[in-house]
């Protein structure tokens, strides 16, 4: 074999090796119910579950379903949230709070295949219990809620009307899987893509085998010379 042959056969392996490695994932993502908080005039991704969130009166909370990866890039609920303007019509009163919900059923794109057709935003004050949590003031708005056994939130109002937080591969197919839950916390699996690279040992194990290739060549060269 030739030094140029040999050098072509190397750089190809190594070539295709930086083709696999530097390759793109293939995105995914979960179809779930995300949970927010509002922040002054700004969405924040909730930390914690809505059934482990006590609000207090005046507080303002939404829920957005859609399709994302994680908390960095969920979508958020869209529409005004405005405490006052959602509940004018509800007066405060002794032994309960108000909180204003903002609920965003999202986009036809983000509806399961099924069929299901995302209803319009809508907002609504729930007047409940000083000690109630989000979830109870969700339930007094906004029912059928659907949770699976995993108490993660599936439906509200009954949408969509079956799966819960199936993933979402790069090619629209629905794939069974555990999605972050509405706090962002994961119910099972990550919510990160389920597709990566080749692992660091494979990319080692490629580099070694042309190294070698090359070393047997160049001692068969030196034998001959």
């Amino acid at each position: 074999m030739t030094r140029g042959r040999c050098a072509g056969i190397v750089l190809a392996l190594l070539g295709a090796l930086l083709a696999v490695t530097v390759a793109p994932a293939q995105a995914a993502g979960y179809r779930y119910w995300s949970f927010w908080e509002r922040d002054g005039k700004a969405w924040s991704y909730a930390t914690t579950g809505p059934s482990q969130t006590t609000p207090s009166d005046g507080d303002v909370q939404g829920f957005r379903f859609a399709v994302s990866a994680d908390s960095a890039d969920a979508t958020q609920p869209r529409g005004a949230a405005d405490f006052d303007a959602i509940c004018a019509d509800t007066p405060a009163k002794d032994g309960s709070k108000r909180i204003a919900l903002v609920i965003d059923f999202g986009t036809a794109k983000d509806a399961p295949s099924a069929g299901d057709h995302p209803p319009k935003p809508r907002q609504a004050c729930a007047r409940v219990d000083e000690d109630a949590t989000t979830a109870d003031a969700l339930a007094s708005v906004a029912k059928p809620l659907r949770y699976n056994s995993n108490a993660l939130l599936c439906a509200i109002a009954g949408y969509p009307s079956t799966g819960c937080g199936e993933q979402v591969s790069g090619s629209g197919a629905d794939e069974p899987s555990s999605a972050p839950d509405s706090a962002g916390k994961s119910a099972g699996a990550s919510g990160s893509s389920g597709a990566h690279g080749p692992s660091v040992g494979v990319i080692t194990a490629v580099v070694l085998v042309a190294a070698l290739g090359v070393g047997a060549v160049w001692q068969a060269r030196r034998r001959r010379g």
